[in-house]
């Protein structure tokens, strides 16, 4: 059974005609299909087992707190972006497997203490510090395989996805551009939740037009 032409015929039929389908991936460095798995699938799976993704748990979002083990860290961000963007992409009939791939590899090389760490960086460093940028040259130069090579030969098309979730760039994919929402919705609520959590905001701080 060729399972995964099967799934390409799915794509074809199910699929918006405005979605990124799995055939057309594409690497750097040219690799020999597989018969289960599609290129997406397969990229998900090499961050889902790499070292940068195991340490996004120890990577805090915002707050810090010895005492407390509720506050988000950069893993549990990641994994509600990508709760979010694959929600939003399944109702617009846009690849899942490329948004999930995309959501999960977006913040590999985010510093600790969100953003605010990401601007001391940016200012100690004379060529500057994007989180994006890190992202990048973490799956490709950072991460090492088990069998000496380097990078993690990701599609271009997650590659893409992940460099331009942010600021003003735009991703060449609607899957990618999906991201770039649902990490703001994503952080938008969970830094609002943590910040009531410690005692730093109220609900009645928020403004009614936000609620």
């Amino acid at each position: 059974m060729d399972y995964i032409k099967r799934y390409y015929e799915l794509e074809k039929r199910e699929l918006s005609k405005y979605a990124f389908q799995s055939k057309y991936a594409t690497r750097e460095l040219k690799e020999e299909d597989s018969n289960i798995r599609n290129a997406f699938q397969i990229d998900r799976d090499r961050i889902l087992h790499s070292k940068s993704f195991r340490r996004l748990m120890h990577k805090t979002q915002v707050y810090i707190s010895p005492e407390k083990d509720h506050y988000r860290t950069r893993l549990t961000h990641t994994l509600e972006v990508s709760q979010i963007a694959r929600t939003i992409g399944r109702a617009l009939k846009l690849n899942e497997d490329l948004i999930e791939a995309i959501s999960l590899g977006h913040d590999l090389g985010h510093t600790p203490f969100g953003h605010m760490g990401e601007d001391v960086l940016n200012e100690l460093n004379p060529k500057g510090f994007k989180h994006y940028e890190q992202s990048v040259r973490v799956v490709k130069k950072l991460e090492i395989k088990s069998t000496g090579k380097i990078g993690l030969n990701l599609t271009n098309q997650v590659i893409d996805g992940i460099l331009n979730h942010s600021k003003e760039n735009k991703a060449n994919t609607l899957e990618g551009r999906v991201i770039k929402f649902s990490d703001r919705i994503a952080y938008i609520n969970h830094d609002i939740d943590d910040s009531i959590r410690a005692g730093i905001l109220t609900e009645e701080d928020i403004p009614k037009y936000l609620t």
